[in-house]
């Protein structure tokens, strides 16, 4: 089968990771797609609630998307109209590495990209430091919610030392009152500025006590270019707080 030369992404991780790549095949992300800046591409909605017609109408000979990000009736409105789809999976920082090798290389018919080999070596020499500290890590307020098991994010900040206090829950994304957040025995909060866009002022008043990490959530929660810069990026955070 021929390689993909228009594609639309439902993904901003795999949206950056084809602008940096091969960004002529790009014809369409969500309006989350912030990276990177000045990405100039029709947009088709949100990550949850794209427009279906107008993906449709882009032509696409490919839509990447994600199975935790993307509703499947979308995905399966797009395969009826007789457009392919591939899903991606990622819950571990080595499955970020496949699964962007099967999009870009697999699906794109891309070579594999230096971004993608400089990330590799950076999490290759990564090693936790000291201690293993525990963690709990919301990801929204209004309910609080927070990383529960088999997350991409969470792998990552164990990876760097910090366990997440909720990594064996039975939910990935479970919500829990903030009392009991403040009783699970954690000895650092981890905030990130995305989905929820914690900050100085939005967050840290909730945990008395104990201390904050302010985390970029690109560098937490995205796999892409960013993930070269990534332990950098959060290891810094982390030690400013203490960690």
């Amino acid at each position: 089968m021929a390689h993909p030369r228009r594609v639309v992404s439902l993904v901003p991780s795999l949206t950056e990771a084809l602008a940096a790549t091969a960004p002529e095949l790009l014809v369409g992300a969500t309006d989350w797609c912030e990276h990177p800046p000045g990405l100039d591409v029709p947009r088709i909605g949100g990550t949850k609630n794209p427009d279906v017609p107008r993906i449709v109408a882009l032509a696409p000979d490919l839509v990447v998307a994600n199975e935790e990000e993307n509703r499947a009736p979308d995905l399966a409105a797009l395969r009826a109209a007789g457009i392919e789809v591939l899903v991606t999976e990622v819950r571990t920082l080595p499955q970020a590495f496949v699964e962007l090798e099967r999009v870009l290389v697999g699906g794109c018919g891309l070579a594999r990209p230096g971004w993608l080999d400089e990330a590799r070596e950076v999490w290759r020499d990564v090693r936790a430091e000291g201690r293993l500290v525990r963690a709990v890590v919301p990801v929204w307020r209004r309910p609080w919610m927070v990383l529960g098991r088999d997350t991409f994010a969470g792998d990552v900040l164990a990876r760097l030392g910090v366990v997440n206090v909720h990594a064996a829950h039975a939910e990935r994304y479970p919500r829990i009152p903030l009392t009991e957040l403040n009783a699970c025995g954690a000895e650092l909060v981890v905030l990130p500025d995305e989905p929820y866009r914690f900050g100085a002022d939005d967050g840290p008043e909730s945990f008395p006590g104990l201390p904050s990490a302010l985390v970029s959530g690109r560098h937490l929660t995205w796999y892409g270019p960013s993930l070269a810069q990534a332990p950098t990026v959060l290891g810094a955070a982390l030690r400013a707080a203490g960690r």
